[in-house]
This record gives structure tokens, sequence and C-alpha cells, in this order.
């Protein structure tokens, strides 16, 4: 029986490394002030929800590699736009370095991703993109709201 595949672990890769370059511009686009102190209707500011992206993404993909279930820490010390994006940028290439070492054939294994949620290594790593989008989502009103055009959702590169 042969199984078909729709998406390669290296195309999955790239989907993601896609979505952060898009996040990073979304970081970008936002004056340093707002970025930590506007929010609408009770959300968080986008740097808060850009520190727990940073909390989630790499942490996350060392325990699925180490097979850790250490829980999860969102208290980041990133006070400035220039340290986000410092932080962003050297959390890329770990991330890339980190998928790489995932065997394909483990990607239906499950794991207690920080400890709290047991699913399928694959369905964690969607949970990271999706996680990601919907933050960048509220980003994108953010930003729209301050009147300034947010980057074109499609354009990931």
């Amino acid at each position: 029986m042969s199984t078909a595949v729709v998406l390669t672990k290296e195309e999955l890769l790239q989907h993601w490394l896609g979505h952060r370059n898009l996040t990073r511009r979304i970081i970008e686009a936002f004056p340093e002030s707002e970025l930590f102190n506007y929010s609408i209707g009770g959300m968080r500011t986008f740097a808060e929800l850009t520190k727990e992206l940073l909390s989630i993404a790499e942490p996350g993909l060392r325990g699925i590699v180490e097979r850790d279930e250490v829980g999860y820490t969102h208290d980041l010390p990133l006070e400035t736009k220039e340290a986000l994006l410092k932080r962003w940028d050297e959390d890329t290439p770990k991330i890339v370095q980190l998928f790489n070492r995932i065997p394909e054939e483990d990607f239906h294994i499950e794991h207690n991703l920080f400890g709290e949620y047991k699913f399928p290594i694959y369905s964690n790593i969607l949970y990271f993109i999706d996680n990601e989008i919907h933050h960048r989502g509220q980003g994108f009103v953010y930003l729209r709201s301050l009147g300034i055009e947010p980057p074109h959702f499609w354009e990931r590169f």
C-alpha cells in the first residue's frame, strides 16, 4: 500500500518560516511605543503576543527534539522592539536546526508539549504555526486601527 504525501517535511518547514518572516514584518511595522502599550478591547499588546510566540516556538520545538516536557515559561525580559526582533532572528536558525533533527517517522509520535498538551508531534508543530497566525491577525487589526497599512498576509517571503 502506498502512502500519498501531501506536504514534505521541508515544505512544512518552509511554510512555517514564511509565517515567521511575515510576523517579523508585522513587529517591524509597529512604532515602538504602540508595540508595548497599544491594545484594543482588553487584548494584550503585540509585544506581549510576540513574547508568547517566542516562548512557544523554539522552546516547544526543543522540548520535542529532546523529548522534554518542561513547562511553558512566558516571562521574557524583552523590553524594546530591537530586543524582540533580535530574539526573533536568533530563534529562527535554531528552529530550522531543531526541526531538521526530528526524524520524519517521528511526526506521528505523541509528545506532551510543555507537560500539558499530549498530541502527535505534527499536531504540536501545526499549533505553533496556527497560534502565530492567530496572534499576527491581532497585530494586523492593531496596525490598521493605528492607520498603518500592514504587509499583505500572503507575502510571506
